[in-house]
């Protein structure tokens, strides 16, 4: 069974920083690409960051040098390093993941849309309140 499990949600203070982790079962992420996305209270879901590999990856442009998404082929998981969080950084986060093999490449610098994803995780809760 895959299943795709966030961690690393909580509370901080803006400017603090927090490290989600995407941590997959039942699949190897090596082909995967993985997105983040998030939703806030009352609004709609948006994508924040994806990977495809290394030399490709998008950042929505709300967060765009304050996070980085990277592999750890070793622990089948795709962390999301978020630092000098706003309290607009406020949601519940999601990752998943896409078969790359068969959905083909979105081309550098692009993001999978969410309807094209065939796993999705459960979200981690990140709050940013003084």
């Amino acid at each position: 069974q895959v299943q795709l499990v966030e961690s690393g949600g909580g509370l901080v203070q803006p400017g603090g920083s927090l490290r989600l982790s995407c941590t997959a079962s039942g699949l190897t992420l090596d082909a995967y690409g993985v997105g983040w996305f998030r939703q806030a209270p009352g609004k709609e879901r948006e994508g924040v960051s994806y990977i495809a590999s290394s030399t490709n990856t998008y950042y929505a442009e709300s967060v765009k040098g304050r996070f980085t998404i990277s592999r750890d082929f070793a622990k089948n998981t795709v962390t999301l390093q978020m630092n000098s969080l706003k309290h607009e950084d406020t949601g519940v986060y999601y990752c998943a993941a896409v078969f790359l093999p068969r959905r083909g490449s979105t081309g550098r610098g692009k993001m999978v849309p969410a309807n094209e994803y065939d796993y999705w995780g459960q979200g981690t809760q990140v709050s940013v309140s003084s």
